[in-house]
């Protein structure tokens, strides 16, 4: 499968993704909190490349993968490179910079659902959103044992993998699947015509 048609193909679950999460806010009206970028900023967040596939993509075709893969490469924090703090000073308020081409694990978190040892859902979401929407995170809880929908995780990652394997099954720190994107799509078009319209993107 050439990288245009995973990148669609990802595009299409993350579009599927994003209505049924719309729902579930509309129906248990939990948030995240306006400029908060707290989850952002845990060094432990793991990803797959091909998550981040369409960002890699884009910027491939912006002409400046090269270029960020080569900050990657020398970047120590472990935050994720796509994250914009507010300010030096407070790191945990800010911004996704290309939110239209955030990860999976981006899109689930706050608004997604694992199974516990028992089989229960358990929603996977911020102390912020469980203590500050405590109500709301609760009845939220409570609808699910009753049937409410929930995007889950291992569902949709399980999906994911379906597209690509390789690059759907590798679990690695964010940085390094946004380094391994990169990778991805500027050794395919290394020895391939680019896209029809763009010339020399890279």
């Amino acid at each position: 499968m050439s990288i245009l048609k995973k990148v669609r193909a990802v595009d299409s679950l993350y579009a599927v993704l994003d209505k049924e999460i719309a729902v579930f806010q509309s129906k248990s009206s939990l948030h995240c909190k306006a400029g908060c970028g707290k989850c952002c900023t845990h060094a432990e967040v793991d990803a797959s490349p091909l998550e981040f596939l369409p960002w890699a993509l884009h910027l491939f075709l912006k002409g400046t993968a090269a270029t960020t893969l080569d900050h990657l490469k020398t970047k120590t924090s472990a935050i994720c490179h796509i994250y914009e703090p507010l300010s030096v000073v407070d790191s945990g308020s800010g911004k996704c910079s290309d939110y239209q081409y955030r990860g999976l694990i981006c899109r689930l978190f706050g608004y997604g659902a694992n199974r516990d040892k028992f089989g229960e859902m358990r929603l996977a979401t911020c102390k912020i959103i469980k203590e500050s929407q405590a109500e709301n995170f609760e009845a939220a809880q409570k609808a699910m044992k009753e049937g409410l929908y929930v995007p889950i995780f291992t569902d949709y990652y399980m999906k994911l993998s379906q597209i690509d394997f390789r690059l759907g099954n590798l679990i690695v720190p964010v940085n390094t699947a946004l380094k391994l994107a990169l990778e991805e799509v500027l050794q395919y078009y290394a020895y391939r015509p680019f896209p029809r319209g763009f010339k020399n993107c890279a």
